[in-house]
């Protein structure tokens, strides 16, 4: 690349041995979701964690000593499995052990350090750091709980699960949400079902919806366009205040305002893209500056919205007896379009250049109109009653049943008369 000058700027790296190379370990981490669905729900959340970091250990550890590109793949693809699997119980685990009222910068840092070793085994540096949050997800693992909610499932153990909902929250005043954990359980297990054919019925149809459309319209923000410029700083950053903020101000106004961000940040930078710069050569300083800052904004705005929001928003939407499945088709489908955003990237930037910024654009604009009008609120909700906010919206009112499974079994039973039709926020 460096010696070759009449390759054109935006295709110095269009090479399908390179994207094969990265997009293994999306289609391992896609088929892994599958297998790590089932044992989430037949052995819990813990031996999830533990079996993805595992394989992500071996999958670093060969990724690091690899002798040809077979091994590389390979790595990769262990890597993917790890990921697979971690991504699949931790959001799980997370929610079901954070109480409703509260709900990533390294990686480059080591590639810019590793780049500059001049004896050439940077590289193998780079790929065995992986090891290191893999250690620590697995040593972790082994010292964590399982989750109260999974507990009452596996075991039916509830003064297990109430001591250690105790433990978790604080406060020996459990006996409320200890109740809706039993009574979510025992609906799961008194409807005889496999959950992805039953997360297929109408009740479950906005959940359904959310599960494939979030992680899809979070591949196709746009993200692997600017991280292929910009360092993961402001994305770490924006992380953070999202984390800060989102039980205070709401998911919907974060996806919002993520969106707009994202948008006008995009539209900026490939107006100057394709103003200023050519197949070779390169852009003036003030113009460089500039569209560092745009991408500063924008990816900003995906860390504080689309980045965090798009796994924590599916992870708490549904109901226990179709939670393994719901949470395996979110990551399923991540994997699916980031493989195929991590395929065609290279040679889409070959192809149309400055457009791609306008092209991943139009998307934007299609995933944030998609949240204002479909998306409902979810803040400050407890997932054993989340199922409710689908019976309040305009949209989703009209396809689901009231006083069906899953939505709107925790309603007073004024809601089943036909009488208040107050809010979900009022309740």
């Amino acid at each position: 690349m460096k010696q070759d000058t009449e390759v054109s700027n935006y295709c110095k790296f269009d090479s399908q041995l390179l994207t094969s190379f990265t997009s293994s370990l999306y289609v391992a981490g896609l088929v892994a979701s599958f297998f790590a669905s089932w044992l989430t729900k037949s052995r819990g959340r813990k031996p999830s964690i533990l079996l993805g970091g595992a394989a992500f250990l071996a999958g670093a550890a060969l990724g690091g000593a690899a002798s040809n590109i077979y091994m590389l793949i390979f790595g990769r693809v262990l890597l993917g499995v790890g990921v697979g699997f971690a991504n699949q119980a931790v959001p799980l685990y997370l929610s079901e052990m954070a109480p409703p009222r509260y709900r990533v910068l390294a990686a480059n840092l080591i590639n810019f350090g590793t780049e500059k070793i001049r004896s050439g085994y940077g590289w193998r540096i780079s790929l065995s750091m992986a090891a290191v949050p893999a250690a620590i997800l697995t040593v972790g693992a082994i010292f964590l709980p399982e989750t109260p909610s999974s507990l009452i499932q596996l075991t039916n153990d509830k003064d297990r699960a109430r001591r250690l909902l105790q433990r978790v929250r604080g406060t020996s005043e459990v006996q409320s949400e200890l109740a809706d954990l039993i009574e979510a359980s025992e609906l799961s297990k008194s409807i005889d079902h496999n959950p992805f054919r039953k997360i297929l019925e109408v009740n479950y149809r906005p959940q359904l919806v959310m599960a494939v459309a979030i992680p899809f319209f979070q591949q196709v923000t746009g993200i692997n366009v600017i991280a292929f410029y910009a360092p993961l700083l402001f994305r770490t950053i924006g992380t953070f205040l999202s984390m800060v903020i989102v039980d205070r101000v709401g998911r919907r106004p974060l996806f919002l305002f993520g969106g707009v961000l994202m948008l006008v940040s995009q539209v900026l930078v490939g107006a100057i893209m394709a103003a200023e710069l050519g197949d070779h050569g390169g852009i003036g300083k003030g113009y460089a500056v500039a569209v560092i800052v745009l991408i500063g904004f924008y990816v900003a705005g995906f860390g504080v919205s689309w980045g965090p929001l798009g796994w924590l928003v599916p992870s708490e939407i549904f109901s226990l007896e179709i939670r393994s499945a719901g949470q395996s088709i979110v990551v399923a489908v991540s994997f699916l379009f980031t493989f195929v955003v991590a395929q065609t990237f290279l040679s889409m930037l070959c192809h149309l250049k400055a457009g791609i910024f306008f092209f991943f654009g139009g998307w934007v604009v299609v995933m944030t109109v998609f949240v204002y009008l479909l998306l409902p609120e979810t803040k400050g909700l407890p997932i054993e009653k989340m199922g409710d906010v689908w019976r309040e919206h305009w949209f989703w009112n009209r396809v689901v049943v009231v006083g069906g499974p899953g939505v709107g079994e925790h309603l007073p039973a004024k809601f089943g008369e036909g009488g208040s039709q107050s809010s979900v926020v009022d309740l």
